[in-house]
């Protein structure tokens, strides 16, 4: 009999599991919330071969071949196609980082020798070569025959040596040779991430001159002003301006 009544009378296991069963039908179930993940947009296949097949400055035409955007300052921008080669392309950009430095210094010589011509040539005893109404003299202004001779052959003379030199090192140093790179070295950064940012910032300084020498020319002939007086705020001090 005690054998018997011990199977129906409730042992501890019986007890913890009906605990358990208890807790379970009573206490709600704690799931965890999802982890919400962003997706990431990848191009791939077609879309992704045709955004790097097209240009970045013109992005509904294609991108030029030769334009790998190794370059600073390369935005795929040839819509006429002249560099058709990588050596047409360094030629280029050789005769755009020229024009671009050239473009600079204009930039700043145009309306400083309006400001300051006829000062000097008072001091110096001579002619001032602005006119009357105070323009550089251009191809537009007329004034030209003002200028010395002697001054084009000098102009002349030291553009034809920087060439040569020019030619000279990228012969020399065909491989490692940067267009424009004329060895000057004052200034420039040592590591390559510097020298890059160092070279996007001249060529589009450069081409912003090259605008602007442009607009000058524009300007002056149109108004038959000097730059100066067009804008005297930028030039002279303001109690003369206002």
């Amino acid at each position: 009999l005690a054998a018997t009544s011990s199977a129906f009378a409730p042992t501890q296991r019986n007890a913890l599991n009906n605990h358990a069963l208890y807790m379970s039908e009573t206490e709600p179930a704690v799931t965890e919330a999802p982890i919400e993940v962003e997706p990431t947009i990848v191009a791939s296949g077609s879309s992704a071969a045709a955004v790097a097949t097209m240009s970045q400055s013109l992005p509904f035409l294609a991108r030029p071949a030769a334009l790998t955007g190794e370059l600073a300052g390369d935005v795929g921008f040839d819509p006429l196609g002249f560099a058709k080669s990588e050596a047409d392309l360094m030629n280029y950009r050789e005769a755009e980082v020229k024009h671009a430095r050239l473009a600079m210094l204009a930039a700043a010589g145009w309306p400083l020798s309006e400001v300051f011509d006829k000062k000097i040539a008072a001091v110096m005893g001579m002619e001032p070569i602005l006119g009357a109404d105070d323009r550089v003299p251009s191809l537009l202004n007329g004034g030209l025959g003002k200028i010395s001779p002697a001054y084009w052959v000098g102009c002349i003379g030291v553009a034809a040596m920087i060439d040569i030199f020019g030619q000279l090192r990228m012969k020399s140093d065909n491989k490692e040779y940067i267009p424009g790179d004329f060895g000057l070295r004052l200034g420039y950064p040592s590591n390559e991430e510097g020298q890059k940012k160092m070279q996007l910032a001249e060529i589009k300084n450069g081409r912003l001159a090259m605008i602007a020498v442009f607009a000058f020319a524009i300007q002056e002939f149109v108004t038959k002003q000097g730059v100066v007086d067009e804008t005297p705020l930028f030039f002279f001090p303001l109690i003369e301006t206002l």
